[in-house]
């Protein structure tokens, strides 16, 4: 975005200017989204969130929307974690409604219909709830750390 309200830069961290401002004063908030037709925003994902599989990019709110798909799934969160051959695969950490049951291999056969194969996550981790910030949101950074240190 750019204009006359957005910030100039971060005090006292001219790096972090450089890496949010552009030359132009365009700033990168680092979010992604896409137009329709009448020229609506859609906000999709953020790009920090994205993770690169065998050099392809993997955006978790494409395959948290492909789980949503799913009719025992209530809710899905997607994260990057190393992987010693591909550099970074997916985890997905998927609460399910109530009194549904599935397993995690119809999640990923499931995933493998609606996803590319580099997409799909390598494991599910069922969970019955989520580490949440004081303002309601999910700690992606939470689900990162117990999807590596679960191995």
């Amino acid at each position: 975005m750019r204009g006359h309200c957005v910030m100039q830069g971060y005090y006292r961290r001219p790096e972090a200017t450089a890496a949010a401002l552009d030359a132009d004063g365009w700033f990168r908030t680092g979010d992604l989204g896409v137009l329709d037709p009448d020229g609506h925003l859609a906000v999709t994902g953020r790009t920090s969130d994205m993770f690169i599989v065998g050099g392809s990019n993997a955006y978790p709110a494409e395959i948290e929307a492909a789980l949503a798909g799913h009719p025992a799934v209530r809710q899905a969160y997607v994260v990057g974690v190393p992987d010693p051959r591909l550099g970074e695969v997916g985890v997905a950490f998927v609460e399910t409604h109530p009194d549904e049951r599935v397993t995690e291999q119809e999640i990923l056969s499931f995933c493998r219909e609606k996803l590319a194969g580099f997409k799909v996550p390598r494991r599910i981790r069922f969970v019955d709830g989520w580490p949440m910030t004081a303002t309601g949101k999910i700690q992606r950074f939470r689900l990162r750390e117990l999807a590596t240190d679960a191995g």
